[in-house]
């Protein structure tokens, strides 16, 4: 069966979130995207050009950060801090591209393009004084807390429920979206 060229490269970007999800960057290995996509390896390389720029292509994540808008303006932070924990927890893939982008170049463009794109204009709706400042530092806390619980997986801070990260995270956004 033939497919046109547009197929084609979804197939391949479907077996490369797959494989990146469950192999990681590293691990990951064109040959073996391509077998799970059933296509020759030289197609990959013609679509994609290398590893990296797969990668990138294929960690097109939307955060679905809803619209905070309507939340009680003094909850506001511990909502961030739910709706992220919430979102780590249910993409495996998302967490695989956080630990790629601590080694490679294009994953932490990737990472960096996500959260600019996504989180800054839903902070700028909520406080349009320095934007770009309270979403950047709104993100430490949220990669940080993912880096923490899902990558280093440290104990302290794996052992905490949902809603006392939440309890002791909130305040600490807020303060970054309110002062």
């Amino acid at each position: 069966m033939r497919r046109s060229s547009a197929e084609t490269k979804a197939v391949i970007l479907a077996a490369a979130k797959e494989r990146f999800a469950r192999s990681g960057f590293e691990r990951a290995t064109i040959r073996a995207i391509a077998a799970d996509a059933d296509i020759d390896p030289s197609m990959v390389m013609r679509y994609f050009g290398n590893k990296d720029q797969l990668f990138a292509a294929a960690a097109d994540f939307d955060l679905q950060i809803p619209d905070l808008t309507d939340v009680d303006r003094d909850r506001v932070g511990a909502r961030v801090v739910d709706y992220f924990m919430e979102r780590w927890e249910r993409d495996e893939a998302l967490v695989v591209l956080l630990r790629s982008s601590t080694s490679n170049e294009a994953a932490a463009q990737r990472m960096r393009e996500i959260f600019a794109g996504q989180l800054l204009p839903v902070i700028a709706a909520i406080n349009p004084d320095r934007p770009q400042l309270r979403a950047s530092l709104v993100a430490t806390q949220m990669l940080g807390l993912a880096v923490c619980r899902y990558v280093l997986r440290l104990p302290p801070v794996v052992e905490m429920s949902h809603d006392e990260i939440v309890e002791w995270l909130g305040p600490t956004v807020q303060r970054y979206l309110d002062e």
